[in-house]
């Protein structure tokens, strides 16, 4: 039998029913953790490392950094979440990486990551499709903060979050732990912290959302997506296992 299914685990069988021999590989995967402190920067944006690191616990933060001393919150990374696998592949980080809060993280080198992705075909499919989900909610943040208004932009993210962290096992019943302080999600959101003050004080007094204590509770699902403009990606099993891609497995 695997051991405890991890939130990476959990997170990659949404899209694909791996095996235990993959449960096991992806266990295997994180055997040496490296314990992050809140505020710490695990990846500056220019760096050649190569290596992708696997977030076990803890919310991370990744940005973008101007040059005139400024920065874009691109995302924030989830227990679950495989950090730089893109910088990986174009070999230079294209964004920062810091610990929003005390982390857990687990460095994957990259001879690594394609010995594994050669042994065990399905883990990389399903690390593909995860990926490109993430990259469909990046895309989604980019129109929230271009296009949609402050609430909009507001309710959209608190969706997001909710449906990433399901997908790990960290959400349930509409609730989940949120660390992030409201100074980090006007920086996120585009918006002023008084002005994300406002909005979810408005979104709480219409009965879609509450945001307090370093918890979120979305009320009335149906509501805020429709406010929203929110639509839910597609979840699997995306893959059958009799569909058999290439590559030997063990």
């Amino acid at each position: 039998m695997p051991r405890e299914i991890s939130h990476f685990a959990q997170k990659l069988n949404n899209f694909i029913l791996l095996s235990e021999d993959e449960l096991e590989c992806l266990a295997d995967l994180q055997t040496t953790p490296i314990h992050v402190q809140r505020g710490s920067e695990l990846v500056h944006q220019g760096d050649t490392k190569q290596a992708a690191y696997i977030l076990q616990a803890g919310w991370g933060c990744s940005s973008k950094l101007l040059p005139d001393g400024g920065r874009q919150i691109i995302t924030f990374p989830l227990p679950g979440d495989c950090i730089g696998l893109r910088s990986v592949l174009l070999r230079t980080s294209d964004h920062s990486f810091s610990a929003v809060t005390d982390a857990i993280v687990t460095r994957v080198e990259v001879s690594r990551i394609l010995r594994v992705f050669a042994d065990y075909p399905y883990i990389g499919a399903a690390v593909l499709w995860a990926a490109s989900r993430d990259e469909a909610l990046i895309v989604e943040h980019l129109a929230s903060v271009g296009r949609r208004n402050a609430v909009e932009r507001t309710a959209h993210f608190f969706l997001e979050l909710h449906d990433r962290l399901r997908l790990a096992g960290l959400a349930s019943s509409g609730e989940f732990d949120c660390p992030l302080t409201q100074y980090l999600l006007a920086d996120a959101l585009g918006l002023s912290a008084i002005h994300v003050n406002r909005v979810l004080r408005e979104l709480r007094e219409r009965g879609l959302l509450t945001f307090q204590d370093r918890k979120a509770t979305i009320h009335d699902h149906v509501a805020l997506r429709q406010l929203s403009g929110y639509e839910a990606l597609e979840e699997g099993p995306l893959m059958a296992r009799g569909m058999e891609p290439q590559g030997t497995g063990r």
